[in-house]
């Protein structure tokens, strides 16, 4: 016969379970939200037609009532978009990917916008960079999330510094923008659910990122200080080769070992 889980596993096992559950039904509370909250901005807006033409003191009032609402009721709507991709992220499709291609594709659509921002992009792109696997749909948006991260800690423009490199069993992706940083306060709390210093953020882009970095079977780890700028660093998996032997048995340790040494460089 063979043995059943041991009790450390069953609790586990119970966490999946019920982090699974709760998931499914916020994430059907949040569709349930939608229908009405749809409802509601498109009564706004037929007011809003409604009330276009009025000259009179009170009447602009009331106008300008509705289109905050409006306002309202459209942030309401794309914090439950974001919501719902969050809860219910799809299954990656890993594939052979060049890191380094990836990233000067992304950058070459970014660029008239970068122009605009008046942000100087740099690149340090190690030519001899291993490959990894890669979900692409998925990594283009965490690429794209970090980048408008870092642009909007750049309001009057600046220095984006983005670099690649290998370090033992991992490939390092390094973000470093001249922004305004954050404390040690806001640090602990970016990849946290719902958190944002944005106003009308959701506080959901950080934690998505982080849940597909980890979902690659890497990490994310994020360096700042006030007015000193930001430094987002991702760590990737290198697949073993054939006839490769791993120094440690614990591939994960070691990316968080190799993670560990990336924050005190």
């Amino acid at each position: 016969m063979l043995p059943g889980p041991t009790p450390s596993d069953a609790d586990e096992q119970a966490r999946v379970d019920r982090a699974t559950e709760i998931a499914v039904l916020a994430g059907a509370l949040a569709h349930e939200i939608k229908n009405p909250l749809s409802t509601v901005r498109m009564n706004m807006e037929l007011l809003a037609e409604d009330f276009a033409d009025s000259v009179t003191p009170r009447d602009r009032r009331a106008l300008a009532k509705i289109r905050m609402v409006e306002r309202e009721c459209q942030r309401l709507h794309h914090i439950l978009d974001d919501f719902l991709n969050f809860t219910n992220a799809r299954r990656l499709e890993l594939a052979p990917a060049d890191l380094n291609a990836q990233i000067e594709q992304l950058l070459e659509v970014y660029a008239p916008q970068a122009a605009e921002a008046k942000i100087e992009i740099v690149t340090y792109l190690d030519p001899d960079l291993p490959g990894v696997r890669l979900d692409r749909q998925s990594f283009q948006a965490v690429l794209w999330n970090l980048i408008l991260n870092a642009q909007q800690a750049m309001p009057n423009g600046g220095q984006l510094v983005i670099r690649t490199s290998s370090v033992g069993p991992a490939v390092v992706l390094d973000l470093i923008d001249s922004g305004c940083g954050m404390d040690e306060a806001t640090i602990t709390k970016i990849f946290e659910a719902f958190y944002s210093t944005k106003p009308g953020g959701s506080g959901l882009g950080l934690p998505m990122t982080k849940k597909i970095v980890e979902a690659h079977g890497g990490a994310i780890h994020v360096q700042s200080e006030p007015g000193r700028g930001s430094k987002f660093s991702i760590l990737l998996p290198v697949p073993w080769r054939l006839g490769d032997l791993p120094e440690h048995e614990d591939e994960e340790q070691q990316i968080q070992e190799i993670a560990q040494d990336t924050q005190n460089r």
